[in-house]
């Protein structure tokens, strides 16, 4: 079996990795969470909904990786390593998960909607939120409750909003792109 990276998923890659990067500029504070409102989560899950498993989850390493390195990446805030030791560094670390789990529900089968929506709800948001929130309780010491209310119920109704988006946009490039657009670089 290859393992090499094609050039196709070297760009794919680049490119879901630089959109989640410009997504994370688009931040909306919050005054009783250490976690910022970002589109960031989006485009975890447009990658996931648009990519194979292994470029998905590659994309988000990469994205990762520009910011461990020092580039200014995640939602203006701090470069470097300790962005991923902070209360939000649960959150960035389980994106490449979540990508994956998208990519990997929709591999095989026919491809619906609400399929779609399904695999961005639960990629997208239960790892996402999962992973971040447990994550959040440990770093900040919070007990559950607390880190459920500062760091996933807030997030939730625009989590949903961005799984809907990120399925309709995902099925309608599907559907009527899918041969030119995944083929163009084959």
């Amino acid at each position: 079996m290859n393992q090499r990276l094609s050039t196709k998923d070297i760009v794919f890659c680049s490119l879901f990795a630089s959109l989640t990067a410009v997504f994370g500029y688009i931040r909306i504070p919050l005054p009783f969470s250490p976690v910022p409102i970002t589109l960031q989560t989006l485009a975890v899950m447009l990658a996931g909904s648009l990519l194979p498993p292994k470029t998905a989850f590659l994309s988000m390493v990469v994205y990762i990786l520009m910011r461990v390195a020092g580039l200014p990446v995640f939602a203006l805030g701090p470069a470097g390593f300790g962005v991923l030791l902070g209360p939000t560094g649960g959150y960035i670390m389980s994106w490449p998960i979540a990508a994956y789990i998208i990519a990997f529900l929709l591999k095989k089968g026919n491809l619906t909607f609400t399929r779609l929506l399904f695999s961005n709800i639960l990629g997208g948001i239960i790892v996402v939120d999962t992973l971040g929130t447990l994550y959040l309780a440990f770093v900040t010491g919070m007990d559950m409750t607390a880190a459920l209310t500062a760091g996933t119920l807030p997030f939730i109704p625009g989590d949903i909003f961005k799984a809907l988006f990120a399925s309709f946009i995902s099925f309608s490039l599907r559907k009527n792109y899918s041969e030119n657009l995944f083929k163009v670089f084959e």
